[in-house]
């Protein structure tokens, strides 16, 4: 079972994070502090977090723009306050963005802002959070590894996968494909690269959902699936550590 102590979720306004901050808040044994981070807290798009941070005080908004990098090191020293002292358990890096474009379609410079998002971002913002991370690792009475104790967990997509090429018919979104695959290259450099910090490093494929990405043709409701994720995350451990898995922990091939 999942038992984080403080988690945080980037992309938190809408979709998948969203209803991960949702549904956080409903476990009996909610996390003590949930860091909602999103681009423009402020704005329309981000009423419903509001809303939801409104009535439960578990929940920080935090802005975090996740291709900026001071906007990613205000981010941190936010929560840092928050926590007074303590480590950050599970850090979910769930912004994203996809341009529905073709082999013939896709652009340089569209393709590198897909990138920033998906790939590098990530990468910068698992950077900045990583000594909280090690903090809760190195004090937590824990053994062994485990989303309770300390984790990053990557959203990636089973369009990624260079061996499914996942709904290739229904849309190439290339410069999507592509950083999804260069995200999963980038977990398993970080399940090699914190493997002493004790660090869990997950890709998880949170599934073709009912969002504003996913879209009307999507078959699977967003609410499932996302007590499915939770589920998962509480039972990973160790000898997952690296893997690239969907909703409910089956693994997939990169």
């Amino acid at each position: 079972m999942l038992n984080a102590r403080s988690v945080l979720v980037t992309g938190s306004n809408r979709g998948i994070g969203l209803e991960l901050i949702r549904q956080l808040l409903g476990k009996s044994n909610r996390p003590e502090w949930i860091f909602a981070t999103c681009r423009d807290p402020e704005g329309p798009r981000a009423q419903e977090l509001k809303n939801l941070a409104a009535e439960h005080p578990e929940v920080k908004i935090i802005p975090l723009e996740v291709t900026d990098l001071s906007s990613i090191q205000a981010a941190v020293a936010r929560v840092t306050d928050y926590l007074q002292g303590a480590g950050l358990n599970l850090l979910i890096n769930n912004a994203g963005t996809s341009r529905t474009t073709t082999l013939e379609s896709e652009m340089a410079e569209k393709m590198a802002e897909v990138y920033r998002s998906n790939t590098i971002g990530p990468m910068m913002v698992s950077q900045a959070f990583l000594p909280l991370l090690r903090k809760a690792s190195r004090e937590s009475s824990q053994k062994g590894m485990s989303c309770s104790k300390a984790a990053i967990v990557n959203m990636s997509s089973e369009a990624g996968s260079i061996t499914n090429l996942y709904i290739w018919d229904l849309g190439q979104v290339i410069g999507y494909r592509c950083s999804k695959a260069a995200l999963n290259m980038l977990t398993r450099c970080q399940s090699r690269g914190y493997v002493e910090d004790e660090i869990l490093c997950i890709a998880m494929h949170p599934g073709w959902v009912q969002t504003e990405m996913g879209g009307p043709m999507a078959p699977l409701a967003v609410d499932t699936n996302i007590r499915a994720i939770l589920k998962t995350l509480g039972s990973l451990s160790e000898k997952d550590n690296g893997t690239f898995v969907n909703w409910e922990g089956t693994a997939l091939p990169w």
